[in-house]
Parts: structure tokens; C-alpha cells; sequence
């Protein structure tokens, strides 16, 4: 079963309705590796609300849990298996555009267009490495230190920018 498959199995369209959210992570980035999870980030204002609604929503999938940062955004977060995926929901009370995992994937796939198959296969092989997503891009593009944070300096840039990264990354 695809991602979108699970997703749409899963009924998170009905349980996120009204709420700010998108599929994030490596599978629709093409970059998934054998348990990789679907990553959703939404908007999640009303922290008791949204907790609420992902326990009624999906409290009978396996492995279900729920849990709320104690400091920062008090992010609410749900995690559990259906349809064969791993699946995490991340809901910040701020909007999509503004949190870290949505500009990250963002980045991300800005790179993978830009970078083209080369660059796609590099990432993929620091994946298959045992790197973690950020991690991966960072190291293919040579930037050191805090890789989440990296990426964070960088989304900002504009195509060009993100294009003369890729292309330096390649030469390296």
C-alpha cells in the first residue's frame, strides 16, 4: 500500500478536517527506506482540542500514543501503525508554513528538484548509510554542525541559491 493509500485508510483527511496539515517526510520526497514513517505536521492551535480529536480518531491503531511537549510550542504529537506504516502527527499551535518540519521538507524537496537524479542519488545513498533525513542532505551538501538547524538556514534561499548548493555538492 502507498502512503497515500494508508493515509486516506487511515481517515486522517476526516480526523485533521479544519485543521492546517500536510503529508511531510521522506515517502513523498521518494526518499523512504524500509520503516520509514508518514510524517503529518498540521497546525494545532488548541493543544487539549487537537489531542482530543487524534484519541477519538486514532486511539484503535496499533501501537497508538499521545503525548505533549512540556515546554516550547507545546506541540501535541500521535503515534502509531495502520496499513503497514509507521505514522507520526505533529500539531504546533502555529501555522504549517512556520514550523520547522514543514520548511525543512520544503528545502528538501526544493533540493531534489533542483539537484536532479545525481544529487537525489546521493542523498539516498547517506540515507541508506544510516543518516536520518536532514542529516543526509547536510552531509551531501557539506554543511556541518546542527543539520536541522542547517536546513533551516537555507530554505530561505531562493531557487538559485538552492541550485548553486546542489551543484557544488555534485563537483565536491
Amino acid at each position: 500500500m502507498t502512503y497515500r493509500q494508508a493515509v486516506e485508510a487511515a481517515g486522517i483527511a476526516a480526523a485533521l478536517d479544519g485543521l492546517d496539515w500536510a503529508i511531510a517526510g521522506t515517502p513523498p520526497l521518494g526518499l523512504d527506506l524500509e520503516g520509514s514513517d508518514i510524517d503529518i505536521v498540521c497546525g494545532a492551535f488548541d493543544g487539549a482540542a487537537s489531542a482530543g480529536r487524534l484519541w477519538r480518531a486514532c486511539r484503535g491503531f496499533e501501537g497508538f500514543s499521545l503525548r505533549q511537549w512540556s515546554g516550547g510550542s507545546r506541540a501535541v504529537i500521535a503515534g502509531f501503525r495502520h496499513a503497514g506504516w509507521p505514522f507520526e502527527i505533529f500539531g504546533e499551535p502555529r501555522r504549517l508554513n512556520e514550523q520547522a518540519g514543514w520548511r525543512h521538507f520544503e528545502v528538501e524537496r526544493r533540493l531534489l528538484r533542483l539537484g536532479g537524479e545525481q544529487f537525489r542519488a546521493r542523498v539516498m545513498a547517506a540515507r541508506e548509510s544510516g543518516l536520518k533525513t536532514e542529516p543526509a542532505f547536510a552531509a551531501v551538501l557539506g554543511i556541518e554542525g546542527d543539520a536541522y538547524r542547517a536546513m533551516l538556514d537555507i530554505a530561505d534561499l531562493d531557487d538559485a541559491g538552492l541550485e548553486r548548493l546542489a551543484e557544488v555538492a555534485l563537483i565536491s
